[in-house]
């Protein structure tokens, strides 16, 4: 359950395919959203009537889940109700920091580097999502012709974009081409880039422009998500520090991950620790304009989520 956006809805989904892998189970993707003019409104006056056409709406379920996993704002008017509304049939779980009713869900799924303390938190490195080394190896084949014959090393690049907390200017972004471009020439290597929904315009334009001429691909955004192949294909992984997402899902490959920095908008506490906590295990490194490599175990946290989600499942009964 989420409001639709692909890097929100990753969560809940990841986790709920980790689950699947566990034990037997059917999953079933549904999407929240609000109408428009109730969208802004706090959680706890939200009502099912105020839902947006096609969302999906509890007034019309007859058998509610085993399960429930939710992740995002949207979801939260929703998920502090449904152990009332299924008769505590369904354990609740959600994802992120709700900050908000934290005691109306059964168990929440909370980033470490969020500091959340609770009896029903259970806490990770990052956060949930979709990638294994199988679906990796499931989606190189159908780009195969777009970076099999690249050199190694091949160096997949994950740049994100504006937030609350960083900033992409196109000043710092041809910056960051230009360290990445040399690291790829000295190298002898190969390029995989890809942008976030985040990344501005003017940052895309100018890292394209400088970065074109190395072998590779810098996929524009058309057509099938790359990303998987690219990360499959992958000898090294370089990734923006402004998203946890992406910094947890590099990790989960076993391969380095060298951070970039972003123009700070205020300080960065909670990704500090992230990357901190990244740094621990052996995944991260911050980037220091080399592709020296290192090996770790790959990170599994969602894994690990999954099985605190059936122990609890148990304990239900």
């Amino acid at each position: 359950m989420s409001d639709g956006r692909t890097g929100i809805q990753n969560q809940a989904l990841g986790l709920a395919e980790a689950v699947a892998r566990l034990t037997p189970a059917d999953i079933a993707v549904r999407h929240v959203r609000w109408r428009p003019a109730f969208d802004r409104w706090p959680s706890g006056v939200k009502t099912p009537a105020m839902l947006a056409p096609g969302s999906f709406d509890p007034r019309t379920v007859a058998d509610w889940p085993d399960l429930w996993i939710a992740t995002g704002r949207a979801s939260l008017p929703l998920s502090a109700r449904v152990r009332d509304w299924s008769g505590g049939k369904t354990l609740v779980v959600q994802t992120q920091d709700p900050r908000w009713r934290n005691n109306a869900y059964d168990l929440i799924v909370a980033p470490a580097h969020d500091g959340l303390a609770g009896d029903n938190v259970f806490e990770i490195i990052g956060s949930p999502h979709r990638i294994t080394p199988q679906k990796l190896a499931e989606a190189a084949p159908a780009f195969a012709d777009r970076i099999d014959a690249l050199p190694h090393p091949r160096i997949a690049v994950m740049i994100g974009g504006r937030s609350k907390t960083f900033d992409l200017t196109p000043a710092h972004a041809a910056a960051l081409a230009d360290r990445i471009k040399a690291a790829v020439q000295t190298a002898q290597g190969s390029l995989l880039l890809t942008f976030s929904r985040r990344t501005p315009e003017a940052a895309k334009a100018v890292m394209t422009e400088r970065l074109s001429a190395l072998p590779g691909w810098i996929w524009d955004g058309s057509g099938d998500n790359p990303l998987f192949a690219m990360l499959a294909a992958a000898d090294h992984v370089l990734v923006t520090e402004d998203s946890a997402n992406m910094a947890t899902e590099a990790a989960s490959t076993g391969k380095p991950v060298h951070v970039l920095p972003m123009i700070a908008l205020k300080p960065a506490g909670k990704f500090a620790r992230l990357h901190a906590d990244l740094e621990a295990h052996g995944a991260a490194r911050p980037f220091d304009g080399s592709l020296d490599s290192w090996t770790y175990a790959p990170l599994n946290e969602t894994e690990r989520a999954a099985r605190a989600v059936l122990e609890a499942m148990a304990a239900r009964g």
